[in-house]
């Protein structure tokens, strides 16, 4: 595998599993010094080089985080904006939902996004280089019954990537986001049974896709060879979204 990211310095936010730790090892692959914080990061943790146990909802937790990537490994390059999950088992019809489910999938989804972003965000400007990638979900395009609350952070994710990408492409900064659709996950398989299957139902391509189909497409907007593209969301979910 070619090493686009030799000695630069990647941030994985929720690298622990899934998605997050495919996309981390990716990176790692390719040359990068790559920083990850999880809840849990037992298993990513021999194979990057730093993991730290924390929660991305504390901004505490987090400027701690941040503070020990840039005395370690030194300034981030790359950052991708990974944490985030819907109500889980919580979810349901939004008439039968409540505010404080909807503030946690806000909370972990969009303001940890917001969050990470505000404090890396100076350091590339003032350097006028470096990429972030948000992570949307297909959920925000399609609005799945049962995820109102996600639907609602993952479009906020949409609208402050368009933001972001404004102000920081006269800096050499792009600004991008992903948003997966069916992807075999742990956390994908604790969605209630039923919107699961509507959205495997919905998939044109026929099959569940895999972490590393959304790893490649971070990897590839964070690379030199997309510097042309910034602000846009691009979907990872088989075509059950076609924009």
């Amino acid at each position: 595998m070619q090493a686009r990211f030799s000695d630069r310095v990647v941030v994985v936010t929720g690298g622990g599993q899934g998605i997050g730790a495919a996309t981390a090892l990716r990176f790692a692959q390719e040359g990068a010094r790559v920083a990850v914080v999880d809840l849990d990061c037992s298993e990513i943790a021999p194979r990057v080089a730093l993991a730290v146990a924390g929660d991305c909802t504390d901004a505490a937790t987090v400027g701690a985080f941040f503070d020990r990537v840039e005395a370690e490994l030194g300034p981030v390059d790359v950052l991708f904006n990974n944490v985030g999950q819907s109500a889980r088992e919580k979810g349901g019809p939004f008439v039968e939902s409540d505010e404080a489910t909807w503030r946690f999938v806000l909370e972990v989804s969009l303001l940890t996004t917001l969050r990470a972003s505000r404090r890396i965000a100076p350091g590339m400007r003032a350097r006028g280089r470096g990429r972030i990638v948000n992570m949307s979900s297909d959920a925000a395009q399609v609005g799945d019954a049962g995820l109102a609350d996600y639907a609602s952070a993952k479009m906020g994710i949409v609208g402050f990537t368009r933001a972001l990408a404004r102000e920081l492409a006269p800096h050499g900064v792009t600004v991008n986001a992903v948003g997966p659709g069916a992807i075999r996950t742990r956390a994908h398989e604790q969605i209630k049974p039923e919107v699961l299957a509507r959205i495997r139902a919905g998939t044109p391509a026929g099959f569940i896709g895999e972490p590393a189909d959304v790893a490649a497409l971070v990897a590839f907007l964070a690379s030199d060879e997309a510097r042309f593209i910034t602000g846009q969301t691009i979907l990872v979910d088989g075509g059950r979204w076609m924009l």
